[in-house]
């Protein structure tokens, strides 16, 4: 597998198996985003093709100032957007008004040590841990997926999405604050019905 120091020559001289490797380094990984903020497949293939189109008609400007993933996922986040503006969408993904104070409070304390795993499948776990990143806030989950998911740094993630660091951090923080919360109710829930 060839680094972008790599790979970036090799893609400027039209090789074709630089191509195949791009697209099988990324193309998974930007539908995996596309997916998670469209909710829409057919759209999400759009995304990646429309991304790979890009960056091939920009390939001999690209300088390599970022990654070609960095740059390939916010060529995807920005086809996102403006698709989710398409549709009507009338609040954008993100705002700038990131202030710490607004930070959730756990309404459910639980003792996360003390969790019944034995008897949580890891169907059920996985299935609720999916439906809580669906439901975070677009800002938050594009942060989480980026950084959980997809495994970038957080430099690269507030590079995709035109962040400061302190920014993607805060989100990110508050991200995880609210899947936790979200897991808290189901596991206190569960719980409960099980007391009963």
């Amino acid at each position: 597998m060839k680094e972008d120091s790599e790979l970036l020559p090799a893609l400027k001289r039209r090789e074709s198996e630089a191509f195949t490797q791009l697209f099988n380094l990324y193309s998974d990984k930007l539908f995996r985003l596309a997916s998670s903020l469209l909710n829409n497949e057919d759209e999400a293939e759009c995304v990646v093709q429309d991304s790979f189109l890009k960056f091939f008609e920009k390939l001999d400007q690209f300088e390599g100032r970022s990654t070609i993933g960095t740059w390939l996922y916010r060529v995807a986040f920005n086809l996102s957007q403006d698709i989710l503006r398409t549709r009507g969408r009338n609040t954008p993904l993100f705002e700038d008004r990131d202030d710490e104070t607004s930070l959730p409070i756990p309404a459910v304390f639980i003792d996360w040590n003390n969790l019944p795993e034995l008897s949580l499948s890891v169907d059920e776990m996985s299935s609720e841990l999916e439906m809580a990143v669906a439901n975070l806030p677009e800002k938050l989950k594009v942060v989480f997926l980026l950084r959980e998911i997809e495994g970038l740094s957080t430099q690269a993630c507030a590079d995709v999405l035109s962040l400061t660091v302190s920014t993607t951090k805060v989100r990110l923080h508050r991200a995880r604050l609210l899947l936790r919360e979200a897991l808290a109710q189901h596991f206190q829930g569960r719980a409960t019905r099980r007391a009963s």
